[in-house]
């Protein structure tokens, strides 16, 4: 019996010492490369296309837990991609193929599974879905804005009331959620945080309006491999004004948007540390789609190639993943909802068509997916 309670004693301490209803906190931004970290930028050394981009807090979160590097979604689309992560079902099972349909409100979620058992569910911030309104399906407290909202001062709903807000709407969406984790600190509770960040129109709070100035990206080393079906000679690199030879100046509100995002994550993670909740709180970060910034002589999102279908995804969770861990598995967005129900102790539902991380998460040796579908969306509005 001692060397089992030492081991459940140690810094690891694996699912022996994991709560049975641990609470869960989904980050998702919108349009965030899978490389638009800091970690990943030093990892790739002098493959790093902006290796003075910094997120400190983020990097905090893949230190503490585990960061997959082949981390997709099945369709590179907003509404869409949001719906495959709450319902663990590819679009055309889900009902939300586009950007212009409401979000089914009979869809079994993991939001409505965890709520029957108990727990206290929230969606703060980004829901999109065809700008629907009203408290968001399947959660007790919502605290949402219509379609893309704005950068400042946006209009929010608080459980479908309309209600006025002041500053930075990603500022503000953390107010919201750190409000629910203090409110709840006494229950199971799971909470997704939907960031405007950093899709267009790119306006970064006031504090970062200057930031990363200097900052170049280095040449697209596919620029000129362009899709099939572009009827057009390929692209050619824009001449440097100011910068390293073949290097291009890109829209650096971008990457300033994203680094206060990383202040409000690291918010939470203080608020999760002073309320005695981290090592029970399974903190997962992602974004919706990935995004092009020159690959293939194309912009946006919305193709089958790497830049878009690719995300960032970190998972920090101290009772199960070991610290400093970093994964080559093929995961999807697809795969969120069964994960969350696997580790609360809930069946998923039979229609769920994603797989449960737990496995990859416990280090324990499984058969896993080498291929997935990447289902096309329909063309509509970003």
């Amino acid at each position: 019996m001692l060397p089992i309670v030492l081991l459940c004693l140690a810094a690891f301490a694996g699912a022996c010492g994991a709560a049975s209803q641990p609470n869960f906190l989904l980050l998702y931004t919108d349009d965030q490369r899978w490389d638009a970290l800091g970690v990943a930028q030093r990892e790739m050394a002098e493959r790093a296309r902006f290796p003075w981009f910094q997120t400190p807090n983020l990097d905090r979160l893949a230190a503490e837990g585990l960061r997959f590097r082949n981390a997709f979604v099945t369709v590179s689309l907003c509404a869409p991609s949001r719906a495959v992560f709450l319902t663990g079902r590819y679009s055309h099972f889900n009902g939300v193929a586009n950007n212009f349909t409401p979000f089914p409100t009979n869809n079994v979620t993991w939001a409505t599974e965890l709520r029957r058992a108990g727990y206290a569910t929230a969606y703060i911030g980004k829901w999109h879905m065809d700008s629907q309104r009203g408290q968001r399906p399947g959660f007790d407290y919502s605290a949402s804005f219509i379609g893309h909202a704005r950068y400042l001062d946006a209009p929010f709903e608080i459980n479908g009331e309309p209600t006025a807000t002041r500053g930075w709407v990603d500022d503000v969406s953390t107010d919201y959620a750190i409000e629910f984790i203090r409110r709840h600190k006494g229950k199971p509770w799971a909470m997704a945080v939907g960031f405007k960040t950093p899709h267009g129109p790119f306006e970064p709070p006031a504090r970062w309006a200057e930031r990363f100035s200097d900052g170049w990206l280095r040449p697209t080393p596919n620029l000129t491999n362009l899709p099939p079906y572009l009827n057009r000679p390929p692209a050619r690199a824009l001449p440097a004004k100011a910068g390293p030879p073949g290097a291009l100046q890109p829209n650096l509100n971008y990457f300033r948007c994203l680094a206060a995002v990383d202040e409000n994550v690291g918010r939470l993670m203080r608020v999760l540390d002073e309320q005695g909740l981290a090592r029970d709180t399974m903190v997962v970060y992602a974004s919706d789609n990935g995004f092009y910034l020159g690959e293939h002589g194309i912009g946006d999102k919305r193709s089958a190639y790497d830049e878009s279908l690719r995300i960032p995804l970190l998972v920090r969770y101290p009772a199960v993943v070991r610290p400093g861990r970093v994964s080559d598995d093929m995961v999807l967005n697809l795969d969120f909802a069964p994960t969350v129900l696997d580790l609360a102790g809930i069946a998923p539902s039979a229609q769920m068509q994603g797989r449960s991380w737990r496995p990859l998460l416990e280090e324990r040796q499984v058969q896993w997916r080498t291929s997935f579908l990447a289902a096309p969306s329909r063309a509509s509005p970003a």
